[in-house]
C-alpha cells in the first residue's frame, strides 16, 4: 500500500469515526462498557479529535504526489 492510499484510508477512518460520536451525542445513545456507564462528554472528545486526525489524513492524501 502506497502513502497516499494509507492516508486516504486512515482519513476516512477516523472521519466516519468522527461522525458514529456526532450522531451518538445528537440521539442520545447510551453506552455501557462492563457495567459502567459512558458518559456523553467522552463522545464529544472523540469527536473532535477523531474530527481532526481524519482532517488531516485526507488533507495529506491529497498534497502526496501520485
Amino acid at each position: 500500500m502506497n502513502q497516499k492510499a494509507f492516508l486516504l484510508t486512515a482519513g476516512a477512518f477516523f472521519a466516519l469515526f468522527a461522525l458514529v460520536h456526532l450522531l451518538r451525542i445528537l440521539f442520545g445513545v447510551a453506552v455501557v462498557v462492563h457495567d459502567i456507564p459512558v458518559p456523553l462528554w467522552a463522545s464529544g472528545i472523540a469527536v473532535v479529535i477523531a474530527g481532526y486526525l481524519g482532517y488531516q489524513g485526507i488533507r495529506l492524501a491529497r498534497k502526496t504526489l501520485p
